[in-house]
């Protein structure tokens, strides 16, 4: 490995460049902040292993961002969802007139964009840089070290790289779930329609299928280690693809291989800030409880931690007033639904799910139940 000492001067890093951190440095630059440095491990384009629904909550924060359009040119639109709930019952619920509710797009895709218009913005990106360490001086974070010896330095750090990160700042105890999720061409499936399957084997979660275009879709499960057991994600997937797709995966061509990654989420969202440092996304555990999309909570937190800092820079708020209200912004926005979330948990277990479809003939009780899935 190579190293260097190079140190670079800046106002605000971002260390991660999904869709939290890109949206935080593209609302900075929007904002009007100069000398801001985003830095990732990797370079773009890159693939990421995610579901890649991106939620009305998340069309309506790239929408804010100015990257909507770029983003639906690539995108596979959905009106409709497919519902199996842990009785077996089925149900398909299509928006009224076939209207787009939300959209699949790949990662690699959909995260290019956002940070294709933040280093068009005149963002500073550092590819390649394996964040080791936070400089810290007198109890404030002044910047960041990657493992080769680069070295940004800078008034705020934001810290937005996902799940694993150890430098969230009220962390508390760990939630975690998971996921894993295999890809597949040519599989039947109803055109703009998702499929999310409430199995018992996987209770309180779900599988799913989501087309990506009109010959690929991926398919996979969340689920959680319960009581200290560890499952095995690999045989409980298969088990799950043999009770739900055995039948449309026999012509289907695999992509590519199965892949899993971790999901940590909070019902309370407690202290996203310290002295120089700023928490956004999955960092901070802003991610649903019941479903595990973390998107559109990592995009908003994103623009609202850039608001804050916008304040702070450019308008001489005194830093703790505007991290606190940055903090209490997301806590207002994303509590009911972490906490609807949860009881949504608690309900799969009584038969809930099974009851609503059973009422869901008619139409305005179809709407509740699309109402309530868009808005977990």
């Amino acid at each position: 490995m190579t190293t260097s000492h190079e140190t670079i001067d800046a106002q605000v890093v971002v260390v991660g460049a999904g869709p939290a951190g890109s949206a935080t440095a593209l609302r900075l630059a929007q904002n009007g902040v100069e000398d801001v440095v985003l830095v990732d491990a990797h370079d773009f384009p890159r693939d990421k292993t995610c579901g890649s629904a991106l939620s009305p909550r998340g069309i309506k924060a790239v929408q804010e961002l100015g990257v909507w359009s770029a983003i639906e040119r690539l995108a596979y639109p959905i009106s409709a969802i497919r519902l199996v709930t842990p009785g077996k019952r089925d149900i398909f619920l299509d928006a009224p007139g076939g209207k787009t509710q939300a959209v699949i797009c790949l990662r690699r895709d959909m995260d290019y964009q956002i940070f294709k218009a933040a280093t068009d913005a005149g963002v500073r990106f550092l590819p390649h840089f394996r964040a080791k360490a936070l400089l810290e001086e007198h109890g404030r974070v002044r910047g960041v070290t990657a493992a080769d010896g680069r070295t940004v330095r800078a008034r705020f750090t934001v810290i937005a790289n996902g799940a694993h990160s150890k430098w969230g700042t009220d962390l508390g105890r760990k939630r975690e779930i998971r996921a894993i999720m295999g890809w597949w061409k040519n599989v039947p499936f109803r055109p703009r329609a998702i499929e999310m399957i409430f199995d018992r084997m996987v209770e309180p979660y779900y599988g799913w299928l989501f087309p990506e275009t009109e010959e690929r879709v991926n398919i996979g499960i969340t689920y959680e280690d319960r009581d200290g057991e560890k499952k095995n994600a690999r045989e409980l997937f298969q088990r799950f693809l043999d009770a739900y797709y055995a039948d449309r995966l026999r012509e289907a061509e695999p992509v590519g291989a199965w892949k899993g990654h971790p999901i940590v989420y909070t019902y309370n969202i407690g202290r996203l800030f310290s002295r120089g440092r700023v928490v956004v996304g999955e960092a901070g555990r802003m991610t649903h409880p019941a479903t595990g999309e973390g998107i559109s909570f990592g995009m908003r937190s994103g623009i609202w931690a850039a608001d804050a800092l916008r304040d702070i820079l450019l308008r001489k708020v005194p830093e703790t007033a505007a991290l606190k209200i940055y903090t209490a912004r997301c806590a207002a926005a994303f509590s009911p639904s972490f906490w609807a979330g949860r009881a949504f948990r608690r309900l799969l277990r009584t038969g809930v799910l099974d009851r609503a479809v059973d009422l869901a003939q008619t139409q305005v009780v179809q709407e509740i139940m699309r109402r309530f899935l868009a808005h977990l």
